[in-house]
This record gives structure tokens, sequence and C-alpha cells, in this order.
């Protein structure tokens, strides 16, 4: 659900912008890949920590001597995470994960938007 916000609220608003400020025309294919971008970009940016928290709680391994696991829930590893490494941890590999959500969130755009297309030709 998450997701969908960042993606769907976004991307109409960076159309807009990038059509008024950057002359695109508006639905073109550049207009709709520079918008998905920037909306994949918003969207990774929000939810990253959330992603390394899942990521941390599903790889964790007792601890040796109390055979507890580090991480009880998502928000005591955000906080955990936060306060032994540092906010800006819950960001490492933010890239790869960028470019994974921006790829999605582009070719998903991009396909809606040729599909828009193809429905208003037959019209």
């Amino acid at each position: 659900a998450l997701v969908g916000v960042f993606q769907v609220a976004t991307l109409d608003q960076f159309k807009d912008l990038y059509a008024k400020h950057l002359n695109q025309k508006k639905n073109s294919i550049s207009n709709v890949f520079c918008a998905a971008m920037t909306s994949g970009l918003i969207y990774s940016i929000a939810t990253m920590p959330l992603e390394a928290s899942k990521n941390r709680m599903a790889s964790q391994k007792p601890d040796a001597v109390t055979g507890k696991l580090p991480y009880t829930g998502t928000i005591q590893t955000l906080r955990t995470v936060s306060a032994n490494e540092g906010f800006m941890a819950l960001y490492n590999g933010f890239l790869p994960y960028y470019m994974r959500c921006g790829g999605h969130t582009v070719s998903m755009f991009i396909i809606v938007q040729m599909l828009r297309d193809y429905y208003k030709s037959m019209q």
C-alpha cells in the first residue's frame, strides 16, 4: 500500500512539473519516463528503511549466549539500527534498491501509458 501511495500519488504531479518546466509533452514516453524515475526515487527514499528492516529481521540469527533474536519487530529494528549504527545505515544498498524500484516503476507506467494511448486510438 505504501509503495502505491508514493508511486501513484507523485507520478501525475511530476508529469505536470516536467511538462511545464522541461517543455515535455505531457504523457509522452519521455515525460512518463522522467516522472516515473522521480516517482521511483521518492518511493525508494520513503520505503528503504522498511525494506532494510525487513531484510535484517529475515536474516537475523539468535544470540549465541541468550538464544534471543536481536530484532522483534519493524519499529524495534528501525530504532535499534538507528541507535547502534546511525539512521543512514538503513539506507545501505540504496542504489541497487532504487534501480530495482525505479526500473519497475518506469516499466509499469510506460506500459500503462502505451495501453492508454492504444485504447484512445481504438475509439
